[in-house]
């Protein structure tokens, strides 16, 4: 079976993680705050937090940015529930926007008319997620000029797109957001295993979401409540000052990213080089391929395409076929707000028109780093096959 991705771990990875087993540090060690420096560098942040997973990323970004009852979170449909979750678990509500046909990130033009219309109903989002579906970023002037005019604050959902670039500034350098963040998930660009990272340029946002990362507990004077100590607290002295959780990275997962990070642009490169394979094959094809844009730097972590209305064939029979021949096809994502759990919040099919129309042709083809010619060349011939005409 040809998977839609895997991750590709090398001898040196290996002895990273070795060098980590035989030092007195598993984790809370040097690895760590050695690997956030490291992404911070490379895409030009000011502060880095590493955690267990993008979703704890997510959530913390959250309650760095105070989102609580009573407030709002707008985001895409087609993402994985993550992106929405992170409201829900500060206590808040959830609504979606519509996406670009064309590059399926959040539409602009459809979050301005939202907008328009909540600011007149007196429920504007007080953050909005912007996900950058399959590595392509978003439109990042437009959503923050309108975060300007509106008030809302801007996570960037680059959980696709370490590696990713808009004009040569790479994605997580944070410019028009407050927080960006990245997943480490083993189908990803690179692995820690499970992990992620939140990036942001307000060392306010930094601290607090290094502290809620490790159960709200500080050992720094500065913050801890005066009135709570006793002349006897010696060096072992710490507070919890808010209401935590245990999201840390460990250092065993640090290691591993440190390593991946040095064959970041090779990744990038060879995933670039594969799309456009994708892309000269298939253009004959009655299928819409992902968008390219000019001055936009894919990271490539997903190749989606979608049926067009003369394709000849259904989706799911095309899926199925393909899996029949070694092929592991998948398709990202199922709308968020058909979910059952959303759905029992009010959502309902019809209200999101092009992401649905997308999810009920779309089909995510094999695409990552260690994907030889021939397996590619396999796909291509499978799909060919049934569609060409």
């Amino acid at each position: 079976m040809i998977p839609y991705g895997r991750q590709e771990i090398t001898e040196a990875d290996l002895a990273a993680v070795k060098a980590v087993l035989q030092s007195d540090w598993l984790t809370q060690g040097p690895a760590v705050p050695a690997f956030e420096a490291a992404v911070a560098r490379r895409v030009g942040a000011a502060h880095a937090v590493a955690v267990n997973s993008a979703t704890s990323a997510l959530h913390l970004a959250c309650l760095a940015l105070d989102l609580g009852p009573g407030d709002w979170l707008w985001t895409s449909p087609i993402t994985f529930v993550a992106s929405a979750n992170c409201a829900r678990y500060c206590g808040a509500e959830v609504d979606f926007v519509d996406i670009d046909p064309h590059t399926r990130n959040l539409c602009p033009q459809a979050l301005a008319e939202k907008l328009r219309i909540a600011e007149g109903q007196g429920r504007l989002p007080k953050v909005v997620v912007a996900v950058h579906f399959g590595g392509l970023a978003c439109d990042m002037p437009a959503l923050k000029a309108l975060a300007g005019r509106y008030g809302f604050r801007l996570i960037e959902d680059a959980s696709h797109a370490i590696g990713a670039s808009v004009a040569g500034v790479p994605v997580g350098a944070s410019q028009a957001s407050d927080i960006t963040v990245f997943s480490f998930h083993p189908v990803k660009i690179i692995t820690t295993g499970e992990g992620g990272m939140a990036l942001t340029n307000q060392p306010e946002l930094a601290r607090r979401m290094a502290c809620l990362r490790s159960h709200g507990i500080t050992r720094e004077a500065a913050e801890m409540e005066a009135a709570f100590r006793s002349e006897g607290d010696g060096p072992w002295y710490y507070q919890q000052i808010e209401l935590g959780f245990n999201y840390r990275m460990t250092d065993l997962q640090a290691a591993l990213g440190l390593s991946q990070l040095d064959r970041l642009d090779d990744y990038i490169a060879r995933r670039e080089q594969l799309a456009a394979a994708y892309d000269q094959a298939l253009a004959a094809l009655p299928l819409a391929l992902p968008a390219r844009r000019p001055g936009y730097q894919s990271a490539w972590h997903l190749y989606p395409v979608a049926l067009t209305d003369d394709a000849g064939d259904d989706r799911l029979s095309l899926f199925n076929a393909l899996r029949e021949a070694g092929i592991g096809v998948n398709v990202h994502y199922i709308p968020v707000h058909l979910q059952p759990y959303y759905r029992r919040l009010g959502f309902a099919p019809g209200q999101y028109p092009q992401a649905e129309n997308y999810y009920s042709r779309a089909l995510t083809l094999p695409l990552y780093p260690t994907l030889g010619s021939d397996d590619q060349a396999q796909v291509i011939a499978a799909l060919q096959a049934r569609l060409a005409t």
